[in-house]
C-alpha cells in the first residue's frame, strides 16, 4: 500500500513564496528559515507574528518553498490548518494577509484574532 503524502497545514499562495524568498535573500547569515506563530497579542487574543528562525523546534511544522522554509510554530498549528498565507501590497501598505477558517473573529483594526 502506497503511503499518501500527508497535506501540508498551511497553504501558500505564490506571492507568499515569493515574499519568504525575498526575506531568505537578505536574512541574517545564521537563519535556517522564517517562522509563522501566533503569539497572544491584540484586542481578540491572537496576532500572525512572521520572524527569522535559527533553529527548529521539536514541533514546528516545515514547509519547503522554492525559496526558502517556512516553520510554523507547532503551538499555533491548531490555529492555523487550512489557512491560506498571502503577500499583498498595494499603494499604502504591504504585509502577509491570511484567511484563516478558524478565526470565529477579530478586532476591529485587524491586528489579531479568536478562535
Amino acid at each position: 500500500m502506497a503511503v499518501r503524502e500527508r497535506p501540508a497545514a498551511l497553504n501558500l499562495t505564490p506571492s507568499a513564496e515569493a515574499r519568504i524568498a525575498e526575506l531568505m535573500a537578505k536574512a541574517p547569515e545564521d537563519s535556517i528559515g522564517v517562522k509563522l506563530s501566533t503569539p497572544r497579542r491584540g484586542c481578540s487574543g491572537l496576532a500572525y507574528s512572521v520572524d527569522y528562525v535559527t533553529e527548529a523546534k521539536a514541533f514546528d511544522e516545515k514547509i519547503e518553498t522554492p525559496g526558502g522554509t517556512l516553520y510554523v510554530d507547532g503551538g499555533s498549528i491548531l490555529y492555523l490548518i487550512g489557512s491560506t498565507m498571502d503577500w499583498v501590497e498595494d499603494d499604502f501598505a504591504a504585509g502577509f494577509v491570511f484567511n484563516n477558517p478558524n478565526a470565529k473573529g477579530a478586532c476591529g483594526c485587524g491586528e489579531s484574532f479568536t478562535v
